[in-house]
């Protein structure tokens, strides 16, 4: 008997898998949820976040997570620590997969949220200068997605999230190297995402606008700088982390199903200013 699938069968059976995802919408419950930079800014809240909604973590950093894992714990949650540094060869990223997956057996969602700046202006970033930011923001974000899609693939699902930058839009300021990752970033998503959208794995991103995190400390220690872009943001605001939340939780559920290839700006209107 001939097991080929005819397009219009193979089809229904997408409309019908999508629709039986959707019913959950938001729930994390029973989900494994891979997270870089989870010891501090944009990836603890998403950690903390994405636990919140049910889904069990593993801390994908370079130095330990004990004070998320416990702050994790304290909710009820359970996680796990791979050690991972960003700017390693890329059989670090394969091996660091594997120890992710044989923790629970799976991972059903990637969040790459670690992430590095570098001011300064456009003709004093040297090539070392660009290239280690490039390492960070880019080249990591695009293995671990490498690393952990075959698995995805195989189960017939996963959700890939990158966190991308207003600067994935715009030029910026003193920040060449960062907005040439970010862009790339973005660029990147699409392009993932256009593969593996047929085997059910959504690549998305998120473009957060300026969040309160340490990254931008000296920005916001410049009063001048600060008041400057708080009169560019309609909601008048500098954001939190928190902010980035709800993004992530939608793009890591069934309510994001049919979104692929899509970066979400989470920036308090900035870019509609």
């Amino acid at each position: 008997m001939s097991t080929n699938i005819s397009p219009s069968t193979s089809n229904i059976a997408r409309e019908q898998k999508g629709r039986k995802h959707t019913e959950c919408y938001f729930d994390l419950e029973g989900k494994v949820a891979a997270v870089t930079g989870t010891t501090r800014g944009i990836g603890r809240a998403l950690a903390v976040g994405l636990a919140r909604a049910g889904a069990k973590i593993v801390h994908l950093n370079r130095s330990s997570s004990e004070s998320v894992q416990d702050e994790l714990a304290a909710l009820g949650g359970s996680s796990f620590h791979v050690p991972l540094q960003l700017d390693d060869e890329e059989s670090s990223f394969t091996k660091a997969a594997e120890k992710a997956i044989a923790w629970r057996g799976r991972v059903d969602i990637l969040v790459n949220s670690a992430g590095l700046v570098k001011r300064a202006p456009a003709l004093e970033q040297s090539a070392d200068m660009i290239m280690e930011v490039t390492k960070i923001d880019l080249l990591a974000p695009v293995l671990l997605a490498k690393a952990f899609a075959p698995y995805m693939i195989a189960q017939g699902s996963g959700k890939i999230i990158n966190i991308a930058s207003l600067m994935s839009f715009q030029g910026g300021v003193d920040v060449l190297g960062y907005a040439a990752a970010k862009s790339g970033l973005a660029g990147a998503t699409k392009a993932m995402a256009n593969e593996w959208a047929i085997h059910g794995v959504n690549v998305n991103a998120i473009a957060p606008g300026y969040i309160a995190t340490e990254i931008n400390e000296d920005l916001r220690n410049d009063e001048s700088r600060r008041l400057e872009f708080l009169q560019r943001i309609p909601a008048g605001r500098w954001g939190t982390a928190e902010d980035l939340v709800g993004a992530a939780i939608f793009l890591s559920s069934g309510a994001s199903n049919y979104v692929n290839g899509h970066v979400l700006a989470v920036d308090g209107g900035w870019l509609s200013r």
